[in-house]
C-alpha cells in the first residue's frame, strides 16, 4: 500500500529554483527579477524587459541598442520557412500555424548546442526576433494578402503592427501593445513554461521547446482564456443584461471567464496596468460598448465573489486592448506567446545550467496479475 500523497495538477509542489520572477498572489505582487511589475509597465518597455529576463539585469543604453539591432537583424523569413506557411491550411486556427511555424524554425536554422554561449544565445535571438513576424504573416496570408518585409527602424510591438496591417502605428498604440507584451512576458511556473522546461529537459533544441510550450498554451484553461473572455462579453449584448448574464451563469455554476486565478486571491496586477492601457487608448481612438459591459461585469463580479478572492485576471481585459487596436480575436492568444516566449526561453537557460530530466512518479491505482483471457473467450 502506497503512502504517497496525490497532489492534483502538482498544485503548490516545487519544481524548480528561479530567480526570473515572483509572485505573491496574496498582495497581488508580480516581480520580475525583482523589479515591480507596476514599475516596469510605467518605466520600461518589452525588450528592455526581455534583456532584464535573460540576462538578470538591467541593460546599459549601449547594450539596448546592440540587443534590439541584434534582434531586427533576424526578423526576415527564409524561403523554405515562408513556402510552409503558404501551404498551411488557412482556416486553421493561429495557434496551430504559430506551432507548425516554430517547428519548421528550427529545421531552417542552425543547430543549437546549449553547452555554447554564442551558439544559444543566437537561438534566442532568433525565436524572439522570428516569433511575432511569424504570427503576423499567417494573418496576412490567411486573409489573402503576402508577406510584407519587416521594417528595421521599428521596435518589436510597432513592427508587429506594421507587418499586420501595412501601415505605421499610432503612438498610443505602440505604447500599449509593448506594454502588453511586457505584462506577459513571464508569469512563474505556470503550464506552459513547466511544459517548455519538461520538454528542455530532455535536450531538445529551444525550437521544439517553443513549439511543445505554444501548445501547452493554447488551451483555454491558460493562454486561450482571452478568447473566450471576449465572446462572452460580446454574447451578454450589452450592460444592461449583466446582472441577468450573471445571475444565470452563477445558476448554473458556469465559468466566468477572465475572472479569478490559481494564485492571485486579490486583482491581477497585471489587469489594473491593462484597465489603465484600455483608458488611455480609449481616451484617443474612442471607447466601445464592450468595455461598458466588462465595467459592469466586474462590478457585479466582485460586488458578489470578491470575498472569496474572485477578481479580474489579465486576460478580462486583454482581449478588450487587442480587439481596439485592430486585431481578429484568434489571434489574441499567439500575441501571447510572442510575449511569453521571452520567459520560455529565460527557464530554457535556467534548466541547462543544471539540467536533469523531468520524471515524475505515478500513484498506482489499478490491479495486479490479472489472468490471460484467450480471444474467443472474452465477453
Amino acid at each position: 500500500m502506497t503512502t504517497q500523497e496525490f497532489v492534483p495538477g502538482l498544485a503548490g509542489v516545487p519544481a524548480a529554483e528561479s530567480a526570473i520572477s515572483y509572485i505573491d498572489g496574496a498582495a497581488g505582487i508580480l516581480e520580475y527579477r525583482g523589479y515591480r511589475i507596476e514599475t516596469l509597465s510605467e518605466k520600461s518597455n518589452f525588450e528592455e524587459v526581455a534583456w532584464l529576463l535573460l540576462k538578470g539585469k538591467l541593460p546599459t543604453r549601449a547594450e539596448l541598442e546592440q540587443f534590439r539591432t541584434e534582434l531586427r537583424a533576424r526578423r526576415d523569413l527564409a524561403a523554405p520557412l515562408l513556402t510552409l506557411m503558404r501551404a498551411l491550411p488557412r482556416e486553421g486556427h493561429p495557434m496551430n500555424a504559430l506551432q507548425a511555424s516554430l517547428a519548421g524554425l528550427g529545421m531552417v536554422s542552425p543547430k543549437v548546442d546549449y553547452r555554447d554561449a554564442d551558439s544559444s544565445w543566437e537561438a534566442i535571438l532568433r525565436l524572439l526576433a522570428i516569433t511575432p513576424v511569424l504570427v503576423a504573416t499567417f494573418e496576412r496570408l490567411r486573409r489573402g494578402d503576402d508577406y510584407l518585409a519587416p521594417d528595421p527602424e521599428l521596435n518589436t510591438a510597432a513592427n508587429f503592427l506594421w507587418m499586420l496591417n501595412g501601415e505605421r502605428p499610432k503612438p498610443i498604440a505602440e505604447r500599449t501593445l509593448d506594454c502588453a507584451l511586457l505584462l506577459h512576458a513571464e508569469h512563474t511556473m505556470n503550464a506552459s513554461t513547466f511544459a517548455a522546461r519538461v520538454v528542455a529537459s530532455t535536450e531538445a533544441d529551444p525550437y521544439t521547446m517553443c513549439s511543445s510550450a505554444v501548445g501547452a498554451l493554447f488551451g483555454p484553461l491558460h493562454g486561450g482564456a482571452n478568447e473566450r473572455v471576449l465572446q462572452a462579453l460580446e454574447s451578454i449584448g450589452g450592460k444592461q443584461n449583466v446582472d441577468a448574464w450573471f445571475a444565470k451563469k452563477r445558476a448554473s455554476k458556469g465559468k466566468i471567464m477572465g475572472f479569478g486565478h490559481r494564485v492571485y486571491k486579490t486583482k491581477d496586477p497585471r489587469a489594473i496596468t491593462l484597465q489603465r492601457l484600455v483608458r488611455e487608448l480609449f481616451g484617443e481612438l474612442g471607447t466601445t460598448p464592450i468595455y461598458d459591459t466588462a465595467l459592469a461585469l466586474e462590478k457585479a463580479v466582485v460586488g458578489a465573489l470578491g470575498d472569496k478572492g474572485i477578481y479580474p485576471n489579465v486576460d478580462f481585459f486583454s482581449g478588450i486592448v487587442y480587439q481596439k487596436l485592430g486585431i481578429p480575436t484568434d489571434v489574441f492568444t499567439p500575441i501571447f506567446a510572442m510575449a511569453r516566449v521571452t520567459g520560455w526561453l529565460t527557464h530554457w537557460q535556467d534548466q541547462m545550467k543544471h539540467n536533469r530530466i523531468f520524471r515524475p512518479g505515478q500513484i498506482y491505482i489499478g490491479k495486479h496479475d490479472q489472468p490471460w483471457v484467450p480471444i474467443e473467450e472474452r465477453g
